[in-house]
């Protein structure tokens, strides 16, 4: 990975731990295992999944509050992603079946949370957006395999844009971002092109779109890391075989 990229990355990490440190402690003290940490997470995103699921069986097309709620929900639920491995680590609680037990809810609480989506994008008739979904699904999922699959043979395996702490930052703000643009340009808001029916922005496009750009960044990032893994791989086989 680019070393101006892991720099920023630490650098972020450490701001956020200083901010989550005080909660994590209270999380300690009052007796909360990583474990425990990780299975509130998937519980917060399945209660995602049922925000995007009574949306999209009571709201009606235009009524977009409940992608605003989900997306809250998704940020809250990514916060307890980050708070498990913390509490690992100041708790003095790290265990080799704790780590795989996260990455394991980790990928239900992903597939739990695209369930929602696509559930509700194709109950509201947005076919288009809900196979975009779906791909970045298939995305997603291909990005954590690669790499876990590269680490199995040896290899470090960690290059790309769209890792998970990103794929939530994208769903959850531009999920709010579109509950709050519904709310101020109302959930029917189109624009067309000049002079013709066709339609190239609405409201839900605010979400939607983010979607879109989350299919193509986290396939090339599994297809990237693909690529760094034969290189290494390649480079490793050579040097056994001398």
């Amino acid at each position: 990975m680019d070393t101006k990229k892991m720099k920023f990355r630490d650098r972020a990490q450490q701001i956020i731990y200083a901010v989550i440190n005080p909660f994590v402690k209270f999380l300690i003290k009052i007796g909360l295992t990583p474990n425990a940490v990780t299975v509130i997470g998937l519980l917060l995103n399945i209660a995602v999944t049922a925000i995007f699921i009574e949306g999209a069986e009571k709201g009606n097309r235009g009524e977009l509050s409940y992608i605003g709620w989900a997306g809250a929900m998704v940020l809250f639920a990514g916060v307890f992603d980050m708070l498990d491995g913390q509490v690992a680590r100041l708790g003095k609680m790290s265990s080799s079946f704790g780590a795989l037990f996260d990455s394991v809810l980790d990928r239900y609480s992903e597939l739990v949370l695209f369930l929602g989506i696509c559930y509700y994008l194709i109950a509201h008739h947005y076919f288009y957006s809900s196979l975009f979904a779906f791909i970045a699904l298939i995305g997603s999922m291909m990005v954590s395999y690669t790499r876990a699959r590269a680490e199995g043979l040896g290899v470090e395996c960690k290059e790309g844009l769209m890792q998970r702490p990103e794929r939530v930052i994208t769903i959850g703000l531009s999920a709010i971002a579109c509950g709050i643009t519904a709310y101020f340009i109302g959930g029917d808001y189109k624009v067309y092109l000049s002079g013709t029916n066709i339609q190239v922005f609405e409201t839900i496009s605010v979400f939607t779109i983010p979607i879109m750009i989350l299919a193509l960044l986290t396939n090339y990032t599994a297809f990237r890391r693909l690529l760094d893994a034969k290189a290494a791989l390649d480079l490793k086989d050579r040097q056994q075989s001398h």
